[in-house]
């Protein structure tokens, strides 16, 4: 079973250098552990998903900009995370302020080509079906 994920979750980028965290802001939501819950819909760039350190996804402009300019050397730069669409698949029977529940094997996509998992969902004892 999966696990139910909360604000301060971490992640990873399969494109960044370093993991980072969710943050969940606390409207109208439920708790766990003094933590809101998260929903499949906090995927929002720089509010809800923070920089993974550096980027090294040749899809990235800024990438493929920076690795051109040192001649073919693949050159990582800053991470602006470009989630645009929700957390997918979520928890379709537990639903958070009328949205789908966030669960630990759920992932989003960064449109540099970046998949976004949850290694540690910020809580261990809230399980959803």
């Amino acid at each position: 079973m999966a696990l139910q994920v909360v604000n301060s979750a971490q992640l990873l980028c399969s494109f960044g250098t370093s993991p980072s965290n969710l943050t969940v802001l606390p409207l109208n939501r439920t708790s766990v552990d003094n933590q809101p819950e998260a929903t499949i819909q906090d995927f929002v760039p720089m509010v809800n998903v923070l920089p993974f350190g550096m980027c090294v996804s040749p899809s990235n402009p800024q990438v493929a900009a920076a690795t051109a300019a040192a001649m073919g050397v693949l050159t990582p730069q800053p991470c602006l995370p470009a989630t645009a669409s929700p957390w997918a698949p979520g928890c379709a029977t537990v639903t958070i302020a009328g949205q789908p529940a966030l669960d630990s094997i759920s992932t989003c996509t960064c449109l540099w080509g970046g998949v976004v998992s949850i290694p540690n969902p910020g809580q261990q004892t809230v399980e959803i079906p």
